[in-house]
């Protein structure tokens, strides 16, 4: 890759970088939030959740919009509102500010983090570099929630309001450097250059712009009904996951939401089996891999904050080391960000990114089962295997998984292949953390009984908790064992706006590009003046 290709990805796992952050360092900073403005235990815990609840509800939509609006108009715009309602919590002077500020915040990522992930997969051409684009974006991803830990500790010492501000300024960063590297991406003018074949959508028929790999953009065709239920059913399922950790407290209303959720998912699925433009194609359900992929990243990733989250409190609440001593102490955790870009696309090479997922998970089956029978006075060499082998597993599974999460999936659809991966990683997050919660909350009802919890009780009860990542991981090694890795046959969708990129007949292979579509011309130095440029 060339410079100019390398800034690109630098931007664009700058963004993923941001996000994990943003995340991390609000998690160390809500104690000293909650003490200086006097928060209930609920507004607290609703300024962590909100975020959660705006990305998980729109990542979906996020991936698509990006796909039919532009995937560098969506990018651009939602990360200026990223960083203005970032900035905005930096002046909360009241809760509910910081509970707006916090949703809000997430349904930028939801809409940001989906077109970033996408502009990747259309950027580079498939295979080895793509393959190295997507596992140093993964990589920067747990880094940066990593470090973020850390970072987070830090300046909650100057004051909470940095973990809002300082956000602000990587995003200002972030802004200024991509309005000059992320090119216009053109809209076409209906006749194919000569030499090239102009490829049609499924169900629609209408031509595809090959240099984008997307729809011509169509406003009157969008589906708005099936936006708007895919937006509720998402909103009230992610609700529904966090009211789990309440346990068998208010479980009416834990119900109740779930089964709206369902309801309204069945009314987006008759909605898309019906429109003529659907805001997803119910085919790509089909995709054997594709499912695998994201049902493997929601275990995964819902095993590893839970994990995160039973370890934090056990260092916190019951061995009393401080938020900035927990931060530090995690930072192993982050050797992924070193090993996902130089370890893993060797090993992806070598062995095929199915056979490294799973090795992946077996890993962390290690990692947390060794954590299983953790003492009242572990020292932190005890727990460093723990961690350093975690950490690894991530390096070894989470990239892995977003590359077969997009592998062989139509340019087009790119973006709803994000948005897909996006929404199970948020709802196992979610579902992580709130599994655990509840089973820790089970299992200590008789430690918290008295007004002196009895330690050995609470021990085990965080013991019972960690059950949770166990039993996750297993699944999700039995799950990727069922063929994951196996890489699908380029479709005639796929292959034929790549051909049309390279001036190839369809059949033939493709000439070595740096990038996979005209619109990104500029990074491989190819004349952008070929097709016209979209303003946007």
């Amino acid at each position: 890759m060339g410079p100019r290709a390398w800034a690109l990805l630098f931007v664009l796992c700058g963004t993923i970088f941001l996000e994990g952050i943003d995340v991390a360092m609000l998690a160390v900073a809500i104690p000293s939030i909650r003490s200086d403005l006097g928060l209930p235990t609920d507004t607290a815990a609703w300024v962590m959740s909100a975020y959660v609840l705006g990305y998980a509800g729109f990542t979906l939509l996020g991936g698509r919009a990006a796909d039919l609006l532009g995937r560098r108009r969506m990018f651009l715009t939602w990360l200026t509102v990223f960083l203005a309602f970032s900035g905005l919590g930096g002046f909360a002077t009241e809760g509910w500010t910081l509970i707006v500020a916090r949703f809000v915040t997430g349904v930028a990522a939801a809409f940001m983090t989906p077109a970033a992930l996408s502009l990747i997969t259309t950027s580079y051409a498939e295979g080895p570099q793509r393959n190295k684009a997507l596992l140093i974006f993964a990589g920067t991803a747990a880094g940066g929630f990593s470090l973020g830990l850390v970072i987070g500790g830090l300046l909650t010492q100057l004051g909470w309001r940095w973990v809002f501000f300082a956000p602000v300024l990587l995003a200002g960063a972030l802004l200024m450097a991509a309005v000059r590297l992320i090119p216009a991406q053109p809209t076409g003018t209906g006749k194919p250059r000569t030499g090239e074949q102009r490829s049609t959508e499924p169900r629609t028929g209408e031509p595809r712009d090959p240099g984008k790999g997307r729809p011509r953009r169509r406003t009157e065709g969008f589906d708005l009904l099936g936006a708007v239920t895919a937006a509720g059913a998402m909103l009230l399922a992610a609700y529904a996951v966090i009211r789990l950790e309440h346990g068998l407290d208010g479980w009416w209303l834990t119900a109740t939401t779930a089964a709206a959720a369902t309801a309204l998912l069945v009314v987006f699925v008759a909605v898309e089996r019906r429109t003529a433009t659907p805001l997803v194609r119910l085919g790509i359900f089909r995709e054997g891999s594709v499912v695998r992929a994201d049902l493997g990243a929601l275990l995964f990733v819902g095993a590893f904050f839970g994990f995160q989250f039973v370890l934090t409190l056990y260092l916190q609440e019951l061995r009393g080391w401080s938020s900035l001593q927990t931060a530090i102490a995690l930072v192993a955790l982050g050797c992924d960000a070193i090993l996902a870009p130089t370890l893993t696309p060797r090993l992806v090479t070598r062995f095929g990114h199915g056979r490294v997922i799973l090795g992946g998970f077996v890993l962390a089956i290690v990692a947390y089962g060794l954590f299983l029978p953790v003492g009242m006075d572990w020292s932190y060499a005890a727990m460093f295997p723990t961690l350093i082998i975690a950490g690894t597993a991530f390096a070894l599974a989470y990239g892995p998984l977003t590359i077969a999460a997009t592998d062989g999936v139509a340019e087009s659809e790119q973006g709803l292949a994000s948005g897909l991966l996006n929404t199970f990683t948020q709802f196992g997050s979610a579902v992580g953390i709130s599994a655990v919660t509840a089973v820790y909350g089970l299992a200590s009802q008789g430690a918290a009984a008295g007004p002196d919890p009895d330690p050995e009780a609470t021990l085990s009860a965080f013991r019972a908790a960690l059950v949770v990542p166990v039993v996750m991981v297993t699944l999700g090694a039995l799950l990727s064992s069922f063929g994951l890795g196996r890489r699908p046959e380029p479709t005639a969708q796929a292959a034929a706006p790549a051909a049309a990129v390279t001036g190839a007949a369809p059949g033939e292979a493709p000439e070595a590009a740096v990038v996979a579509t005209p619109g990104l011309s500029a990074l491989s130095g190819l004349p952008a003046n070929r097709v016209p440029q979209d303003p946007s």
